[in-house]
């Protein structure tokens, strides 16, 4: 099948790459782009060359199915040294996005010309590797080291007006880019051309800015940032060849690394995660009026982020006080946003003009999707659900968002039983990117469906669970901390189980989280199951809470905490509190904590694969990377062992 077309705009040639459906660079788009060339140039009747791409992008990035295999002839950096010593020069066209080696090649062009809704990008390091075809090379010459130490060691897209400004393009358009692409190849041909970006000079930085840039660099936590920002300032003190040669034998070493194979796992475990094949081919319910019962931290974030993403919103309290704290809720939300320079104070406006409140439950009649976000008390949600069960549609979609109970026992008696689900959403709502979506055994495949589509209108990660204590996050979450208070028990050290599993990757250790958070919380679920009869052993984090050390809430928890100050340090009062508790001084290597501490979550995870709860040991290194900070260069705890 061919790739590329030709037609003919007078002496320009635009071509056309079709490979749908983001126009991967395939060996075979490679091969056909870099014979194009020579024909091209063999062509006395083409003066210019536009590039350009069918499809809802240009040329997005390498083909995911070629990630971890050898490199195939003709390589990328041959593709883009071609285009740019190309006697007819070439023009890349951009719409959607220009990623990775789609931008390198767009960087081997003479010009860059873009729609005005086009992104460029380098995200290599997102995946633990550099860019492997000029991008630590011809950046820097093309827009300065500045913007390509932003762009490169980053990762993040950049929009085009940004681009333009940055000098990585050359013109923005809002016509048909086709057009406005030829139209640019003839006003280039009237002037002088540029010199190819290869040969443009860069001038030295500072030793402070690289030091600057490298203690950015490694806030990410892999090496991959700092080698891309190692592969710049290498670019900036030697010349073309030889930085360009440095820059493949950096991509070739970090392309092999465990980092890079941890971080195309999740990769792949991502782009699969919001389209289960199982579903394909069953439409959801429609979720354009969402109902919120709650308006607390996390109805309010469920209901700022359904907002967001322009669903119409009904929130539910109980009294007129109540209606009025959630809706202040949901606008702190919005005035983070407008802080922060994402959202423009019309634009908050308008975000709550599609945000009601009330106390009267017959608001939900038509409403297309319910949430509940109450107290975690059996009994309340069951109210709660007798009330939806009384004044909703028969279709309407009807879910929990539970982090503990049984759906089943929340559900009990409702009718129609098959439009309800469990939709557990992660604090703050609005933020946290996972969602466990708990089907009961009544739950309809299109009531299924329609958690999946809600989690991608919402840009969360959806991870289905089956029904237990804690589903997956949670329940893991116990065994980690059981295993920690376990190596306390031994005498290790707290600080030093919160130190190695920052040493891992985590922000934070089990115990500093806990002090966060608040101790009571898991406690108190605790103690609801014991008030049950269920046999509930004691944990240290109970000792301490009764003796009303809460976190930092109290200013003590498993740390002690100065009045102002989160700083935790190490305390005397805890100690003597355990004391009775602890048995003997251990002194293990931080690796060796971190080890049995990711290798109890992997043992969890594996009982859990065992029982149903997740269908895939991937979809547990999902829940844990975005819902528990798991760090993604590990791959989550199932791939650090080995069983992913």
């Amino acid at each position: 099948m061919t790739l590329l077309t030709v037609r003919r705009d007078g002496d320009i040639a635009v071509v056309t790459l079709d490979n749908p459906p983001v126009n991967a660079i395939s060996e075979a788009v490679r091969k056909e782009l870099f014979e194009m060339v020579g024909q091209l140039d063999a062509d006395p009747d083409v003066r210019a060359v536009v590039l350009i791409c069918a499809g809802r992008t240009f040329l997005a990035g390498a083909d995911v199915r070629e990630f971890g295999k050898p490199p195939v002839e003709p390589h990328l950096p041959d593709v883009v040294d071609r285009l740019e010593a190309a006697d007819t020069p070439w023009i890349a066209a951009i719409h959607g996005a220009a990623l990775g080696g789609g931008f390198e090649i767009a960087m081997g062009c003479r010009f860059r010309i873009a729609v005005d809704s086009a992104r460029v990008g380098l995200p290599e390091v997102t995946l633990g590797v550099i860019p492997g075809a000029s991008g630590t090379v011809r950046t820097p010459r093309l827009a300065g080291v500045e913007v390509a130490v932003d762009l490169v060691t980053s990762g993040r897209p950049m929009p085009a007006a940004k681009a333009l400004e940055a000098g990585l393009v050359d013109a923005v358009v809002s016509g048909d880019l086709e057009r406005e692409a030829v139209a640019f190849a003839r006003k280039a041909l009237a002037a002088d051309l540029p010199v190819p970006v290869s040969k443009r000079p860069l001038a030295p930085m500072p030793e402070a800015f690289w030091q600057a840039a490298r203690k950015a660099a490694a806030k990410a936590g892999h090496q991959a940032p700092l080698r891309a920002l190692d592969s710049i300032r290498f670019a900036t003190e030697h010349d073309f060849a030889e930085a360009m040669a440095h820059e493949r034998e950096t991509f070739l070493d970090l392309r092999g690394s465990d980092e890079a194979a941890a971080l195309r796992h999740i990769f792949f475990a991502e782009r699969a995660a919001p389209k289960p094949a199982a579903l394909k081919d069953i439409a959801p319910r429609p979720f354009g009026t969402v109902g919120v019962i709650g308006g607390g931290t996390m109805g309010a974030g469920i209901a700022g982020a359904c907002r967001e993403a322009g669903m119409e919103v009904i929130l539910i309290e109980r009294d007129a006080e109540a209606v009025a704290r959630g809706l202040a809720n949901v606008g702190k939300i919005f005035d983070g946003a407008v802080k922060r320079g994402k959202l423009s104070k019309e634009g908050r406006a308008e975000r709550m003009a599609g945000v009601r409140g009330s106390t009267d439950y017959a608001e939900l009649a038509q409403a297309d999707l319910v949430i509940e976000a109450v107290f975690e008390e059996i009994g309340v949600k069951r109210a709660v659900f007798a009330e939806l069960g009384r004044v909703c549609r028969a279709d309407a979609v009807l879910a929990t968002n539970t982090s503990y109970l049984d759906p089943r026992a929340i559900a009990e008696g409702l009718p129609h039983p098959e439009r309800f689900i469990g939709l557990h959403f992660f604090s703050p709502a609005h933020i946290m990117k996972l969602l466990e979506i708990v089907p009961t055994p009544d739950t309809a495949d299109d009531v299924l469906a329609t958690g999946f589509a809600l989690a991608r209108a919402l840009n969360k990660m959806p991870v289905q669970a089956g029904i237990c204590e804690g589903f997956i996050g949670n329940r893991i979450l116990k065994r980690y901390r059981a295993e920690a208070e376990a190596l306390v028990s031994q005498g290790v050290a707290i600080s030093e189980i919160d130190a190695a599993m920052r040493d891992y990757g985590f922000r934070m250790g089990p115990f500093e989280a806990q002090d966060l958070g608040g101790l009571d919380i898991a406690f108190l679920q605790r103690e609801g199951a014991r008030a049950e009869g269920q046999d509930v052993a004691e944990t240290l984090g109970d000792i301490l809470v009764r003796a009303g050390r809460k976190g930092q809430k109290t200013a003590g928890g498993w740390y002690d905490y100065a009045e102002g100050d989160r700083t935790p340090q190490p305390s005397d009062a805890v100690s003597k509190l355990l004391a009775g508790r602890v048995t003997g001084s251990r002194d293990l290597p931080r690796p060796e904590i971190a080890e049995r501490l990711v290798g109890a979550m992997a043992a969890e995870g594996q009982a859990i694969l065992r029982e149903g709860i997740a269908q895939a040991p991937q979809d547990i290194d999902l829940v844990e990377v975005h819902g528990y900070g798991f760090p993604r260069w590990k791959g989550g705890p199932m791939f650090a062992i080995g069983k992913s």
